[in-house]
């Protein structure tokens, strides 16, 4: 699906953007804000996001994502462990 917006400066942005349909039963205290950081912690954990695109999904600042990540169990740090393992051999042999 794609949605065009005018933000009334006579700029026009085009998105492509997926649905998503969830039934959470009436039973379940879980609320849209709820779903969407759900969704948007676990695909930035995963990798499948940015930290600005999932902050955009939860509707939240960069800044107001990233201090409620914990609360998820998703580090900020978002980065495979190959990487760290490759700067800790590049800081042993760096030498001042």
């Amino acid at each position: 699906m794609a949605i065009l917006i005018v933000n009334g400066k006579n700029d026009l942005y085009l998105w492509l953007v997926k649905i998503l349909t969830i039934h959470i039963p009436d039973t379940v205290d879980f609320d849209d804000q709820e779903a969407l950081l759900a969704i948007a912690t676990g695909m930035y954990g995963k990798g499948k996001l940015t930290l600005g695109q999932a902050a955009d999904l939860a509707g939240m600042s960069k800044q107001a994502f990233m201090e409620i990540l914990g609360d998820y169990g998703v580090s900020v740090f978002n980065f495979p462990s190959s990487d760290l393992d490759r700067d800790i051999a590049n800081a042993k042999s760096y030498h001042l």
